[in-house]
């Protein structure tokens, strides 16, 4: 990368690179950043890192409590509530 024009196309990709993650780019813009990660090294690292962290955050988020620490729990809040309400 080493004209100006280069660099404003990556600075571009990377702004945009959180919404093509979620699919809320629309199909032009997404396109255009699909584009510059086919050429560009350096931005399809920077997506490659930002998909592995969306694929296991949002593993993570399917994962549920134990049936047992959710008891403790929402038995805690219900005190807190009648303390309180």
């Amino acid at each position: 990368m080493s004209t100006l024009e280069d660099k404003t196309d990556c600075a571009e990709a990377r702004a945009a690179l959180e919404e093509y993650l979620h699919k809320e780019l629309c199909a032009e813009d997404a396109a255009d950043v699909r584009a510059h990660l086919e050429q560009c090294e350096e931005c399809s690292a920077e997506h490659h890192v930002g998909e592995t962290l969306t694929s296991a955050l949002q593993g993570a988020c399917k994962d549920r409590a134990p049936e047992e620490l959710r008891e403790r729990l929402l038995q805690s809040l219900r005190a807190a509530q009648a303390q309180h309400g």
